[in-house]
């Protein structure tokens, strides 16, 4: 996906209500920067390859960690940046509608290399295009 113009995130985020089924905005290099609309829980899930970029644009993203010394959750505040490292299992979730930015490897799913069963209100996806 090749733009030579500019993206208004503001009208990515206007051409789509779907919850957790991000769009892709636009490559750099192998990955995708998406943006996604998120409400609600997504699942427990693992990325074995990659870590995972989120930035909260709008909102308020909780991020649940099962870590070597146990469970936490990271609050992330709109304007928050937090990266998930490859191997940790994690659980995103928001108590209020809110919007992320993601970065990841182009053709990383959604849900992970491992996951919970996946609920109906989460796309497994790895990324739509932005229409």
């Amino acid at each position: 996906m090749e733009r030579m113009e500019p993206i208004s995130l503001d009208m990515a985020l206007a051409s789509f209500a779907e919850q957790w089924s991000p769009r892709i905005v636009t490559t750099v290099n192998d990955y995708d920067v998406r943006v996604a609309k998120v409400e609600g829980e997504h699942l427990w899930h693992v990325h074995d390859h990659t870590d995972e970029f989120f930035l909260v644009l709008g909102g308020e993203l909780h991020i649940a960690l099962r870590e070597p010394a146990g469970e936490r959750t990271v609050v992330l505040p709109k304007g928050s940046v937090f990266t998930v490292p490859r191997g940790t299992e994690h659980k995103p979730y928001a108590r209020v509608p809110t919007e992320i930015l993601v970065i990841e490897p182009t053709g990383t799913s959604t849900v992970g290399d491992r996951h919970d069963e996946v609920p109906d209100h989460v796309d497994a996806t790895a990324g739509h295009a932005l229409t």
